[in-house]
C-alpha cells in the first residue's frame, strides 16, 4: 500500500466534517476559518514509542492518549478545538493496526470536537505528532503568567491516577479490579477539561494543565507570573481507585506531585471568585480542590499540616535531553 492509499483509506474517510475547513485533506495545505473576533491557538504534542507509551500498546489506546493529551493544551488555553494535524511514523504498514488506530482516533476526536485535516505519513520507529489548534475570545485567553499574589490554587479532578494506571502495567500487583481498570483508563484515555476551563475562564488568573507533574508545572506558572507558591500536601486530591491500589502514602505523594500525565488543570484565582468555581465545577461533575496560595518569595513551599514538608522535591520536570 502506498502512502496516498494509506491516507485515504484509513484518514479521510474516518474524519468527521466541520464548516470551518474549508479545504481539508488532500491538497498541499488546509484552509480554515477562525470563527470572528477568536484569536488561534496552536500547540503541537508527540508521542514516542517506549518513551511515552509502551511498544506493545494496543493501537487504539495510542490514539485516544495522543489526541486527549494533545487537546489538553487546548483546555489550559480556555480554548475551544477545532483542527489538528497528525504526522505518523510507523515501522511497516500494518493494516489491521492501521484500521484500528484510525478508528480510534475518529471517534475520539469527534467526542472531543476537533477535525482532522491533513498531515504526514513516513517510515520509521513509531511516533506519532499532533498539532491541534482552537480559537478563544481574544480576551479570554489563559495564560500562565497572570498569577497574582494572595491568588488561591487549585486543581482539578484528582492526581496521581496516570502514574498509577502506567505502574499498573509495568509492574502488575494485587488490586482491585475495577481500580485497576479505572487507573489504566486515566493513563490511556485522558480527559481534557474542556468546557470546565472555558466555563472558569472569566474567573481565573493563571491556568496550566499538569503534564509533567504538579510541582514542575507549578513551577512553570511561577516562573512566568515572577512569583511562589505554598502548597498544602495533605490536601492533595486523591481518588479512591488510587488509595485502593497503594497504600503507601508518600508513593501517593510522590506521584501527585510529580508522577504527571493526569492532564488536570492547576489552577490561580483570586479568592473573591471561589465560590463561583466550585460552583461550575459541581455543575460540571469534577472535583475542584484549593491546595494552596501564591506568595511573592520566588520559592516553593511544601506544607504538611502547616508545618514544613520535611522530604524534599524538585520543581523540574521529565526532560529528554536531561543527563542522567
Amino acid at each position: 500500500m502506498g502512502e496516498f492509499e494509506l491516507i485515504q483509506r484509513y484518514f479521510v474517510r474516518k474524519q468527521p466534517s466541520s464548516s470551518s475547513v474549508l479545504l481539508g485533506i488532500g491538497d498541499d495545505a488546509a484552509l480554515l476559518q477562525v470563527p470572528d473576533g477568536e484569536s488561534l491557538v496552536v500547540s503541537v504534542d508527540t508521542l514516542v514509542s517506549g518513551v511515552h507509551f509502551l511498544s506493545d500498546a494496543p493501537p487504539e489506546r495510542i490514539a485516544q492518549r495522543a489526541l486527549g493529551a494533545a487537546v489538553s493544551d487546548l483546555a489550559a488555553m480556555g480554548a475551544r478545538p477545532l483542527w489538528y494535524t497528525l504526522a505518523l511514523t510507523l515501522p511497516d504498514v500494518n493494516e489491521a493496526w492501521l484500521d484500528a488506530f484510525a478508528s480510534a482516533l475518529a471517534q475520539r476526536s469527534a467526542e472531543l470536537g476537533i477535525v482532522l485535516i491533513g498531515g504526514d505519513t513516513t517510515r520509521g520507529p513509531l511516533s506519532v505528532s499532533l498539532t491541534v489548534q482552537g480559537s478563544v475570545n481574544h480576551s479570554m485567553a489563559l495564560m500562565r503568567s497572570g498569577a497574582k499574589v494572595s491568588d488561591m490554587i487549585a486543581v482539578t479532578g484528582t492526581l496521581g491516577d496516570s502514574h498509577a494506571g502506567l505502574e499498573s502495567l509495568l509492574h502488575p500487583q494485587k488490586a482491585p479490579l475495577d481500580s485497576l481498570q479505572w487507573l489504566r483508563e486515566r493513563f490511556y484515555q485522558p480527559e481534557p477539561r474542556l468546557l470546565l476551563a472555558q466555563a472558569m475562564a472569566p474567573y481565573l488568573n493563571s491556568a496550566i494543565d499538569i503534564s509533567d507533574g504538579l510541582l514542575a508545572d507549578l513551577g512553570h506558572i511561577m516562573q512566568a507570573s515572577q512569583c511562589g507558591a505554598e502548597v498544602d500536601v495533605d490536601k492533595l486530591p486523591y481518588s479512591d481507585a488510587l488509595l485502593h491500589f497503594s497504600q503507601d502514602e508518600q508513593q501517593r505523594l510522590d506521584w501527585a506531585l510529580t508522577g504527571g500525565e493526569d492532564f488536570e488543570l492547576c489552577v490561580t484565582f483570586s479568592k473573591e471568585n471561589e465560590s463561583v468555581l466550585h460552583s461550575l465545577a459541581k455543575q460540571q461533575q469534577v472535583p475542584f480542590t484549593v491546595i494552596g496560595r501564591v506568595i511573592a518569595a520566588p520559592t516553593l513551599c511544601l506544607l504538611n499540616q502547616g508545618e514544613p514538608l520535611q522530604h524534599r522535591y524538585t520543581q523540574q520536570g521529565y526532560d529528554h535531553f536531561q543527563r542522567a
